[in-house]
């Protein structure tokens, strides 16, 4: 497998410095992703992103992840909401196609005004899973056309919780062009998964993993407190079986990208460390 990094680069890549750049191989990285902020998809040019993708050429990095950033719920009720945000990601699809980026990661969005990453009863409704079946069968069309693969993220807090469930929606859709981002870590909801890991990985990956090409690599421990509280951490430094997630993501993808993510720069070569160590333990050549 692939080791990439999200989190250090600017948002626009018509920004990018070389420096940037050699930062990111100088951690041992090969592939990066970024977020671009929704809102500024319409002033980027066809242009600008034929420059950006020489620049990263010649960098000799691959984009592993492209990303727009929106607050917009894909199954909102109200149905200029979903316009809306569909619009932003048609026009993010032809930026990824014009990037060469080797996925384009989606968010559901969330019901809660707070933010797409905060939970809302009505996220985990029936009935909005077909909204959101609805929102992405004509975007995973344009994707298709354009040669794009779209990666949806997953969250327990999100409409795409249950692993089952996210794989029913990928299948309700019926594109080989829409697929999943598999971030394990994503999936935890109760401290009996949590101490035995190994058996939710697993879990995972068999209902998964031929969905999802790209991995994110992060960890998790269960915080203090008088209520659930699971949390990230450090890769290998928390509860999370590493080296199961790492051995079934390269049966499966051996040249696909593990990102980490998540992480202050400080933190980053010491995450990176460890998942090399674990990784070499488990038989997993990261090349």
């Amino acid at each position: 497998m692939r080791l990439g990094i999200v989190g250090m680069l600017p948002g626009d890549f018509r920004t990018f410095q070389r420096a940037q750049m050699q930062a990111i191989r100088d951690m041992g990285f090969t592939g990066f992703g970024f977020h671009l902020n929704g809102d500024d998809v319409f002033a980027i040019t066809p242009a600008a992103c034929a420059a950006g993708r020489r620049f990263m050429a010649d960098e000799g990095l691959d984009l592993a992840q492209f990303a727009i950033t929106y607050n917009e719920c894909l199954f909102h009720p109200d149905r200029a909401v979903r316009e809306r945000v569909a619009a932003k990601i048609v026009r993010g699809t032809e930026i990824a196609a014009q990037l060469g980026a080797q996925a384009f990661l989606l968010r559901p969005g969330s019901l809660n005004p707070d933010g797409p990453w905060t939970p809302h009863r009505d996220n985990h409704r029936p009935a909005n899973a077909d909204l959101l079946v609805e929102t992405l069968r004509p975007l995973a069309a344009k994707a298709e056309a354009e040669g794009v693969v779209l990666a949806l993220e997953t969250h327990a807090l999100s409409i795409l919780d249950l692993p089952r469930k996210c794989r029913g929606i990928i299948e309700a859709v019926g594109s080989p062009n829409l697929r999943l981002i598999l971030d394990a870590v994503n999936h935890f909801q109760s401290m009996h998964q949590v101490y035995h890991s190994s058996d939710w990985v697993n879990h995972i990956f068999d209902e998964l993993g031929a969905l999802a090409p790209l991995a994110h690599i992060k960890d998790l421990k269960v915080a203090n407190g008088l209520v659930l509280h699971i949390d990230q951490t450090v890769p290998g430094e928390g509860e999370l079986d590493l080296a199961r997630v790492l051995q079934r993501f390269d049966a499966l993808y051996p040249n696909g990208y593990g990102l980490i993510e998540h992480l202050p720069l400080a933190q980053i070569p010491q995450a990176v460390a460890n998942v090399r160590r674990i990784a070499a333990e488990a038989g997993v050549a990261i090349h």
